[in-house]
């Protein structure tokens, strides 16, 4: 019970300070900055549905694999996990606490990582060696 009051008392001040503001700052211009980005490059991914829709693998080797279109999806692999690791940072905030928060958050990371270096090596595999 008394914690809840401190807590009331903490919020209800406007004085408090709640972590680091850059570290906050940077994270609210990331998480917007890549949603705006992925809203960009969605046009190459209701294309590359399309154009992929019912084609065999040497078509969408030779799809992907072209320079022009398998860069930015590289580009777009790599904004997506981070904004997916911002977006997963926000709802691990509000549920998870103390220890258990930072361990989340490193399991967030690294699961992120490894999408984003599988996804871009793969399809950089594809753009320079088919």
């Amino acid at each position: 019970m008394r914690e809840t009051v401190i807590t009331q008392q903490t919020i209800a001040d406007p004085k408090s300070r709640y972590g680091d503001s850059r570290a906050s700052t940077r994270h609210f211009i990331t998480q917007r900055l890549s949603g705006a980005i992925n809203i960009a490059f969605l046009l190459l991914l209701l294309f590359l549905v399309v154009r992929l829709a019912g084609q065999d693998r040497p078509d969408m080797v030779a799809v992907i694999g072209n320079f022009w279109i398998g860069l930015p999806l590289a580009v777009l692999i790599g904004v997506v996990a981070i904004h997916m690791r911002n977006g997963m940072r926000d709802t691990l905030e509000d549920y998870v606490h103390g220890a258990t928060y930072r361990l989340a958050m490193l399991l967030n990371t690294l699961f992120c990582l490894v999408l984003a270096l599988a996804g871009i090596g793969a399809v950089l595999r594809l753009v320079f060696w088919g």
